[in-house]
This record gives C-alpha cells, sequence and structure tokens, in this order.
C-alpha cells in the first residue's frame, strides 16, 4: 500500500463488498462485548442501586473503592484475569484462557463498576424524588430497589451504554487474555493494532470506521434516551 489515500479506498471497498474477515472480526467484537455488557449490567444495576439506598459500615469506602475501579488499567485486569484463567489460577480447569469467554469475563471485569457507579448515583436521585411516596406504600429502601431501576430505566440505560462502549474500545486486557488468534479471538481493536504494525492499513482503516460508526452510535443513543428520560421528569 503506497499512500494512505489509496489504503482509505481499499478500506471502504471492503466495507461495501462485505470482506469475510471483516465481518467476522466486527462479529466477534460485538458478540463478545454485547455478552459482557449483558453480564456487567445484571451484576453491576443491583450492586449500584445497594450501594445508593442502605447504609451500613464502610460503605463511603466502598463506593470511594467502586468509583476508583471505574478507572482500572486494562492491562492489569487482563494480568489479574489471565493469573485466574491460567492452569494453575482457580479457574483454570474451565480452560477459559484464549478464547471469548476469557475476554468477555476480562471485559466484565472492566464495564461492572462502570455501570454500577452510574446507576448509583441515578438511584440515589430517583429515592430522594420519591421517598415520601415509595414509604407511604409501606416500601423499604431495599424493596424499593426494583421499583427504582425501572422508573429510571431510561436514565439507567446511559450507564448500559458507557459499559459498552468501554468494552467495544477495550485493546489491553483482552489481547492479553485472548491473544489475539486469528479466527478465534481477533476483535476490532486487537486487529487494529496487529495490521497496523503489519503495514496492511486498509483492514485497520475500515475496522477503525466501524469503530468510530459504533461510538458515534452509542453516544447518540446515550444521547436520546437522556433527553427522553428528562421529558419524562419534566412531564
Amino acid at each position: 500500500m503506497n499512500t494512505i489515500s489509496d489504503a482509505f479506498l481499499l478500506s471502504l471497498q471492503m466495507m461495501a463488498q462485505l470482506d469475510p474477515e471483516l465481518l467476522r472480526i466486527i462479529g466477534l467484537s460485538l458478540r463478545v462485548s454485547l455478552t459482557a455488557v449483558v453480564i456487567g449490567s445484571i451484576l453491576g444495576l443491583p450492586l449500584g442501586a445497594l450501594l445508593a439506598l442502605t447504609r451500613f459500615p464502610g460503605r463511603d469506602a466502598c463506593v470511594v473503592v467502586l468509583n476508583a475501579c471505574m478507572g482500572l488499567p486494562p492491562v492489569v485486569v487482563g494480568l489479574i484475569v489471565y493469573l485466574i484463567l491460567s492452569r494453575s489460577g482457580p479457574l483454570g480447569t474451565f480452560g477459559w484462557l484464549f478464547t471469548p469467554a476469557g475476554m468477555v469475563m476480562a471485559q466484565v471485569v472492566l464495564i461492572t463498576p462502570i455501570v454500577a457507579a452510574l446507576s448509583r448515583q441515578t438511584v440515589a436521585d430517583l429515592w430522594i424524588e420519591y421517598e415520601e411516596q415509595l414509604r407511604s406504600l409501606g416500601l423499604t429502601p431495599l424493596k424499593a430497589i426494583a421499583t427504582l431501576l425501572w422508573d429510571g430505566r431510561f436514565s439507567l440505560s446511559t450507564a448500559v451504554f458507557a459499559g459498552f462502549g468501554r468494552a467495544i474500545a477495550e485493546v489491553g486486557a483482552i489481547i492479553i487474555v485472548g491473544g489475539n488468534i486469528n479466527g478465534f479471538t481477533r476483535t476490532m481493536t486487537t486487529a487494529i493494532s496487529l495490521e497496523t504494525s503489519r503495514g496492511d492499513l486498509a483492514l485497520a482503516m475500515a475496522l477503525g470506521i466501524v469503530l468510530l460508526a459504533i461510538a458515534i452510535s452509542i453516544n447518540a443513543a446515550a444521547s436520546a434516551l437522556g433527553n427522553a428520560a428528562r421529558r419524562r421528569q419534566g412531564a
């Protein structure tokens, strides 16, 4: 590839022709990230709500740790998950190292604190707004968790989208845990890194364009749902 413009045109051609390798990499990236987001949301939303509505010794410390975990270094998470999934690790018998399952696990570790921390503040605000009404119905804070999570579903979706955005753009953790194996654990971000180092700019650019499109779509969806939540609250 002699010029950047040639690489860009070839990347557009690959997308237009639905290049099989391109589609395979995109499909794996979406499957891994969406699975991780579902699991991370199942864990993170109740955890955030629990921290928002309960008071116990050490709660403030838990909140501080949770907020700090939003910025976990991906390579450190990858190393920890690698050690856990290695043959001598506690989960080594599952054989998840260098598999999509292991990549999902690494992303879940990264996503869950983000979803939990963002949902904690949303649920806390909802409890302040509806506390009197919910108590009049005989609901304690713990019993009100499901109600508040449902009522704040539009606002909470922003936390889920933030988790997905972190997952789909992740490279450090999954390249350590997944190994970047062609046709098996190669995602968009790891492929971009590899193909750029190889000089195959066409595939790297095509994947980059798709990744940017996904990122823009995520932000647009989060903004739309946030606006819908504000209109609903103002109604």
